[in-house]
């Protein structure tokens, strides 16, 4: 199992990171990611999703606002490095 940058071990549930190159930006393809996984969770019985989004990505955290997902004000620093990243909790009800 891969470790974080952060020392720990990734959940093998989730998806550790998405990001679309810039030139790709506007293509849907981030729309395309999202949809299938919230298909495939419907199917198998979940009622919500949740991600988190780096607290300095205006970018990022609009595209999730606008599929539904609202910031419920958990946050989580994840040290890498010398350098430390908050990420803000977001949830939808799919």
């Amino acid at each position: 199992m891969p470790a974080n940058g952060g020392g720990g071990f990734l959940n093998p549930d989730e998806v550790h990171a998405l990001y679309v190159s810039p030139d790709l930006i506007g293509e849907g393809i981030g729309r395309r990611l999202r949809e299938e996984p919230h298909a495939q969770m419907r199917i198998q019985g979940f009622e919500a999703s949740a991600l988190r989004v780096l607290s300095d990505n205006q970018r990022g955290r609009s595209f999730c606002e606008r599929y539904g997902y609202q910031a419920d004000g958990a946050t989580q620093d994840d040290p890498y490095d010398e350098i430390t990243l908050t990420e803000l909790r977001y949830q939808r009800v799919l």
